[in-house]
């Protein structure tokens, strides 16, 4: 008796492992529940429009602000809907730390709805410490649906110091 219990669960057990690749494939021609990874494509945005180019023009001044700003890319050349990142730098040229705030400005005007920007210092004061220099990105994003007639957008930044940070020399 005790010979045939153990008989029973050995080849219970034989048949729990000889189960586990006969599941994955059941599952896997079935499409459910796999276990077994499945090569899948790359996600891909299908935002993107690349039959089309867009050139995207970069300015930087500063309004009565101490500071050398510029872009250190001057244009780029971008597919509406494709996620694209540029960097700006700035200097303090004071020996003590000042306060600015970037305001936008867009070429044509009408641009500007179609011009999203994910990351931006532009959303917030910027301190910079006597003698800093800083690099900041800006990710954006050309909406698809841009007018046609568009083909150059100009982003421009200009930076005004703020009143009661940083103080003026």
């Amino acid at each position: 008796m005790l010979l045939r219990l153990s008989t029973v669960a050995v080849l219970m057990f034989g048949f729990g492992f000889a189960m586990v690749p006969f599941y994955d494939q059941i599952c896997a021609a079935l499409g459910v529940n796999s276990l077994v990874p499945i090569e899948r494509a790359a996600a891909k945005n299908t935002q993107i429009n690349r039959a089309r180019t867009v050139s995207v023009e970069f300015d930087a001044n500063s309004h009565d602000l101490p500071w050398r700003f510029r872009p250190l890319v001057r244009h780029l050349n971008v597919h509406p809907g494709e996620l694209a990142v540029i960097e700006y730098e700035v200097v303090n040229a004071r020996s003590h730390a000042v306060t600015g705030q970037a305001v936008p400005s867009y070429g044509p005007a009408r641009a500007a709805e179609y011009f999203k920007k994910v990351e931006c210092f532009c959303f917030e004061q910027q301190t910079l410490a006597g003698g800093e220099v800083r690099r900041m990105p800006v990710v954006f994003v050309v909406d698809p649906s841009l007018p046609k007639d568009i083909h150059t957008v100009t982003l421009s930044y200009t930076f005004f110091e703020v009143a009661g940070r940083g103080g003026r020399s």
